[in-house]
């Protein structure tokens, strides 16, 4: 029997449905991912009501969760960050991911978009950049440590300082409600049922603030110091992962930080089309490795490995291996303010 012609395929139902309320139509799987989110969302719901059978069933829930959709959750609040999901003649759809679904997938409301969108994208890892790296040794635990550790108890307290120096004050007053009204409630919640409150809002909160800082880490660690503002200069790309695939293309950083509007279906040919401005820049490109990897082996120390994942770019710089290691090394150092 001949496979059926794709063209003639029925669309799933939730294509159909939204067609027509999608700002870009390569858009339509977040629809699907926005489904799988408030399907765990409700599990999580339930598990306030699971009574004797909780302890089984939340271990199940975290698997679900952290296995199944929270990195790619996080990857759409990204990308729907960048790029609003729905016409703007449906504003109260493009509350669903930040105002429903964020506080289940370990995010606070309106925080993200402020952080990212407000921030972090004027600043571009320079040093007004809360987030910035360029202060760190980008290859010591220690330097990490501080690093996690500020924005874990000062991350939003500074942003709001920050968004206040510039006169983002609407931003701002987003950012106070957001973490307000989760606070609030999740004060209540812990009043009510403290276990399932800690494992459905809190942990997943604990556990994304530590994933985000240590992929900006990674974004950001390898920093030519001549040009560290410059995307290729200040951004890592990641090629050939899982991530990539399972996270809307992530990995092309330097690309997101050139072209933030470009739609992430684009990154590949894009960066295939760049290639020689990436070896005119001396890019650091890896191959098979994803941003949570590579902090893990620059905590590690494990240059080896980083080593064979680089890609030799056309136009930059011949390097052995040995001078492969030499140049990542040199990378990672403290930049120095000019």
């Amino acid at each position: 029997m001949a496979a059926p012609d794709p063209r003639t395929a029925p669309s799933p139902w939730y294509a159909r449905w939204s067609a027509g309320l999608l700002q870009d139509p390569r858009d339509v799987t977040f629809v699907a991912l926005m489904i799988q989110c408030g399907l765990v969302a409700l599990a999580g719901v339930g598990l306030f009501f699971a009574g004797p059978l909780f302890w089984w069933l939340a271990p199940v829930y975290l698997v679900v969760l952290f296995a199944g959709v929270i990195d790619r959750f996080t990857l759409m609040l990204h990308c729907t960050s960048h790029r609003q999901l729905f016409r703007s003649g449906h504003p109260l759809l493009n509350e669903i991911i930040p105002w429903v679904l964020c506080p289940f997938m370990g995010q606070t409301p309106e925080t993200y978009f402020a952080h990212h969108m407000g921030m972090h994208h004027v600043e571009g890892n320079r040093p007004e950049d809360l987030s910035s790296t360029e202060r760190f040794q980008r290859d010591r635990i220690g330097h990490w440590l501080r690093y996690w550790a500020r924005f874990m108890t000062l991350g939003v307290p500074d942003l709001l300082g920050y968004l206040s120096r510039k006169g983002k004050d609407r931003l701002r007053r987003r950012v106070v409600l957001g973490e307000g009204l989760y606070w609030i409630s999740a004060a209540i919640l812990l009043w009510v049922n403290p276990r399932a409150t800690f494992v459905v809002f809190l942990f997943p909160l604990l556990v994304m603030r530590f994933m985000m800082m240590a992929g900006n880490w990674a974004q950001h660690a390898f920093i030519r110091p001549d040009e560290p503002g410059h995307p290729m200069g200040g951004s890592l790309t990641c090629v050939g992962t899982r991530y990539n695939r399972r996270c809307f293309n992530d990995g092309y950083h330097a690309l997101h930080h050139a072209a933030p509007r470009c739609h992430w279906t684009e990154h590949p040919v894009e960066f295939e089309r760049n290639l020689a401005e990436y070896g005119r820049h001396d890019a650091i490109v890896l191959s098979g490795v994803d941003f949570f990897e590579v902090w893990f082996l620059l905590m590690t120390g494990n240059w080896d490995r980083l080593a064979r994942a680089f890609v030799r770019l056309p136009g930059a710089p011949e390097r052995t291996h040995a001078e492969v290691v030499a140049h990542l090394r040199s990378r990672v150092r403290p930049v120095v303010a000019s």
